[in-house]
């Protein structure tokens, strides 16, 4: 018995040791090649195809455009209880978006997340769909919750 709790307590100790090492230190989005792409020690972990905002080109304006943000944000919180299955919320509007929508009379808008499909049954994977959103489907976004942790920067291209 002791022999078997020393095997688990080894295989957990070495499974969160792997995971360590797995961990994304920052990600990467390219709007314009519907790529994120996870980092550590400048070397890829992985890549995923992503959909975007139904207005995917060009910076977000303000709330209700339909863009998503580019820009160096870090994700703020995991939500395991997402209506798209889970999702990482990235720290869009920084002070920059919150002057700009200002100058323009427009709330910036928020609760930019990269996120799963929700129902993956009525999902049909169209381009650019989100209200400005990146959105993996929901194994993905499963492997994604599980390497990147909070405060994670991100950096979003054209």
């Amino acid at each position: 018995m002791i022999r078997l709790s020393l095997l688990l307590l080894i295989l957990c100790l070495s499974s969160r040791v792997a995971a360590n090492a797995q961990t994304a230190q920052y990600l990467v989005v390219e709007k314009e090649a519907r790529r994120l792409t996870l980092f550590r020690d400048g070397e890829v972990l992985r890549s995923y195809r992503v959909d975007l905002g139904g207005n995917p080109i060009g910076h977000k304006q303000h709330e209700g455009d339909q863009r998503t943000p580019e820009g160096t944000y870090s994700i703020d919180f995991k939500n395991p209880d997402s209506a798209y299955h889970l999702s990482l919320k990235i720290s869009y509007p920084n002070d920059e978006d919150v002057a700009r929508a200002k100058r323009l009379g427009r709330d910036p808008g928020g609760m930019i997340m990269i996120h799963g499909v929700g129902e993956e049954a009525i999902w049909r994977r169209r381009q650019d769909w989100t209200d400005g959103c990146i959105a993996v489907s929901n194994s993905e976004i499963e492997e994604i919750w599980q390497m990147v942790e909070e405060n994670t920067p991100i950096v979003i291209r054209p």
